[in-house]
């Protein structure tokens, strides 16, 4: 079967902005997106460390890789490989050599809609995966697929080329005309909840967070 692909590369905002959002927990980034946004049922499983990167996405049908494979040979700095694996959890999507094909090119992470194996070597490595769940099997490789175009993860749509944030609380993901306002506002927010920990710690809190 086909894998078709809408484009091989998306235009990346700064590299700057992308960065910025490092320090900014995906918590923030979810309160100042109206806290809608946001894959549910995805959680970490590398040794740690936030991923930020701009979507490079896929989509497979579940359980089949061969998408996947394709899109590694257009990947590129800064890319994160969200794949729509339908959230299936009976067949591995990516394991460890996937994961360091992926380092190689240059790839920020992986976002997977289904599972991965190898999970003890994946925990071991600070290149970020997140996913459903681990299993062994190992998945087909005869397709269909799509490889940048609009995706759903874990009831999160993500577009090629939105910025995609991913911490120990999951993964939040925005388009980037949106970003530098977004940025501002996530700071702000840090700074207050920043402030509002002193206050605490100082005696001095009025309770002031139950009304935000």
């Amino acid at each position: 079967m086909t894998v078709t692909t809408a484009m091989t590369a998306v235009p990346k905002p700064p590299p700057a902005l992308i960065e910025a959002f490092r320090a900014a927990p995906t918590s923030i980034i979810s309160d100042n997106l109206s806290r809608l946004p946001g894959a549910v049922g995805l959680r970490p499983f590398h040794r740690g460390g936030t991923l930020v990167g701009c979507a490079f996405t896929v989509r497979t049908r579940p359980g089949d890789n061969l998408a996947i494979h394709k899109a590694l040979e257009f990947v590129g700095p800064g890319d994160v490989i969200v794949v729509d694996g339908g959230g299936d959890e009976t067949r591995a999507l990516i394991g460890e050599i996937m994961l360091n094909i992926a380092k190689y090119r240059g790839a920020s992470g992986y976002v997977i809609d289904g599972a991965i194996r190898d999970s003890g070597a994946i925990a071991a490595s600070d290149f970020p995966v997140f996913a459903r769940a681990a299993i062994h099997r190992g998945p087909y490789k005869s397709g269909p697929g799509e490889i940048n175009v609009p995706v759903s993860i874990g009831g999160m749509v993500i577009a090629p080329g939105d910025i995609v944030v991913g911490d120990d609380d999951g993964v939040v993901a925005f388009p980037q005309a949106i970003a530098p306002k977004l940025l501002e506002a996530v700071k702000a927010q840090i700074a207050r909840e920043a402030d509002t920990i002193v206050a605490i710690l100082e005696g001095r809190y009025q309770g002031s967070y139950g009304k935000s």
